[in-house]
């Protein structure tokens, strides 16, 4: 059975972009390093963080594998270079 994760979504409801989940995660880094949030609010802020890392992981993974595809069609891609040839003989 495969488990989808649902997409990161702000508190009006809209999909995160990759950008907005790395601005939002440096903002929960931030408030969190301050040190001057009770303890369930640092809670909760910590679950956030957690929970973007792992959907900015994800989408990283995601275009990581779309990459790897696109090169692996690419005649050429991925092979060494071809070594010049040897200066022929006189």
């Amino acid at each position: 059975m495969a488990t989808e994760q649902a997409a990161v979504v702000s508190t009006s409801g809209e999909v995160l972009s990759f950008e907005m989940i790395l601005e939002r995660l440096a903002r929960v880094v931030e408030s969190l390093e301050r040190g001057d949030l009770p303890l369930e609010d640092s809670l909760k802020l910590y679950e956030e963080g957690v929970r973007l890392t792992r959907e900015g992981q994800r989408r990283l993974d995601a275009a990581e594998r779309r990459i790897e595809v696109l090169l692996s069609n690419e005649p050429g891609v991925g092979e060494p270079p071809m070594q010049p040839a040897a200066p022929r003989a006189p």
